[in-house]
């Protein structure tokens, strides 16, 4: 499948100065961004060599027709499928108006990435610009070829014309540079079809935002209720059995408060019976018998 390209610049110098300037084709790398090279072989025929969009081509152009201050009209004949051709319009007041026709069909998939982001259309109409202020600075041409080259063609070549080159891939190449500026433009739309690919997913599938409330998390820690005596901490038996230091008596009263004394179940605790307790306050000191107290019957 081909691409076509029309683009047009006016000049501000007469037809014929425009037109001799464009003749010499050797010297189209001074503001062809895209052209590394132009080689005149016959007065028909011309090598190019140039490098587009990260893609380095050769390719072979016969001139098919050419008319001074007219037309210059080519088609290639072997390498990258292109023709078109360049026509110069005088407008009067020493102006002159250039029109570009361009077809060519993209090989390889750079080219091809390269022909959906436009790179050789972007590139045809940067080169015109540049010519313009080229042939605008100098204001008259460096050379001049006025030959004319009869040909069958009227308009502007298509692919059709330049049909005996295609299939040629032994013409296309690709260079370091060239590579890594093609392996760009791969990967700029590579990421445009990802980004296309991502919003259209997005607008099918709208996401849902539910709002989580944050719930603080409540000390579940037990207060610490250890004793204190004197700025110091007392040790606290076990509350259970299975836990009790050994040597310890157990607790027959189960927990509960032994008034009498017979039984705490705990070491630190009087162990003394009730007899054992009423004999022991009988002889302590200061211990006055029921009866001995004065006043008492």
């Amino acid at each position: 499948m081909s691409t076509r390209i029309e683009k047009q610049i006016m000049v501000n110098v007469p037809v014929s100065v425009a037109y001799n300037q464009w003749t010499q084709f050797e010297e189209f790398p001074h503001f062809m961004s895209g052209v590394k090279k132009v080689e005149q072989l016959t007065d028909d025929r011309l090598q190019w060599v140039a490098e587009i969009g990260g893609v380095k081509r050769e390719w072979e152009a016969k001139i098919v027709a050419q008319e001074p201050d007219r037309r210059v009209a080519w088609a290639a004949t072997e390498g990258a499928t292109n023709a078109g051709a360049v026509t110069f319009e005088d407008v009067g007041g020493g102006q002159t108006t250039i029109r570009l026709e361009l077809e060519y069909e993209p090989e390889g998939m750079i080219e091809k990435i390269g022909d959906k982001l436009n790179v050789v259309e972007k590139e045809a109409e940067g080169d015109l610009k540049r010519f313009k202020e080229f042939i605008e600075d100098e204001g008259y041409a460096t050379g001049a070829w006025r030959g004319s080259v009869a040909g069958d063609t009227l308009g502007s070549p298509t692919v059709t014309d330049a049909a005996a080159s295609r299939g040629d891939s032994g013409k296309a190449g690709i260079s370091g540079k060239a590579a890594a500026a093609g392996v760009g433009v791969a990967a700029a739309a590579a990421a445009g079809v990802a980004a296309a690919a991502g919003n259209k997913k997005s607008t099918d599938t709208e996401a849902t935002t539910v709002d989580v409330p944050v719930v603080p998390v409540e000390d579940t820690t037990p207060p610490d209720v250890t004793p204190v005596v004197g700025g110091a901490p007392v040790d606290v038996a076990p509350e259970t059995a299975s836990e009790r230091p050994l040597g310890e008596p157990f607790d027959q009263t189960n927990g509960l408060t032994d008034t009498t004394g017979d039984s705490d179940g705990l070491a630190a605790s009087d162990t003394r019976s009730a007899v054992e307790r009423d004999e022991d306050d009988r002889t302590a000191d200061g211990y006055m018998p029921p009866g001995s107290r004065p006043g008492a019957p």
